[in-house]
This record gives structure tokens, sequence and C-alpha cells, in this order.
């Protein structure tokens, strides 16, 4: 597992992909006909708390539709929020 930046939050943690257009909806034929397979392979690198928060707070249509850049999920009260939480909490070990 890589260590990094949480693109959320920003804290120093071990961290998962996000598909910023998530794998589930990729087959579907609006989006495989209006995004590149580079295109719907971007993703970004969070933390375990903020992966679980978008997909707690969002189904993958609305991530694919209205969240699909790290400015949209950045700019979401509840993710917003949520990043403002995490930053504050301490690395379980």
């Amino acid at each position: 597992m890589k260590t990094g930046t949480c693109a959320l939050c920003e804290r120093t943690a071990p961290l998962t992909f996000h598909h910023l257009i998530p794998k589930k909806v990729h087959r579907r034929r609006r989006f495989a006909r209006s995004y590149s397979k580079t295109e719907l392979a971007r993703g970004i690198d969070v933390c375990r708390l903020c992966h679980r928060a978008i997909h707690r707070f969002h189904d993958e249509m609305t991530l694919a539709r209205e969240l699909n850049t790290l400015e949209l999920l950045r700019g979401d009260e509840q993710l917003a929020r949520h990043a403002a939480w995490a930053a504050k909490q301490r690395l379980q070990s």
C-alpha cells in the first residue's frame, strides 16, 4: 500500500485509489462514448477515511455525472465537512 498525502483531507496516510468516474459505470453507453479509456482511468489517491466517505455520501452515478473531478469533490459540502474533520484525526497504528 502506498503512503502519501490524501487529495481530500491532506493527511499523510496509507492511500487507496479512487476512480473519478467509478468503474461500475464505465461500460454504460453514455460514458463509453463520452470518455476515452484514459479519461475513465483517471483517479486520485485518498486515505481510507475519505474514500469511504466519498462512497457513503454519493452513489456511483452521482459521482460519475456530477463529482468527477477533484475540484468538484472538494467543492461538495458534505465532503468538505468530512475532509475538515478527517484532517484532525490521528492515524491508527
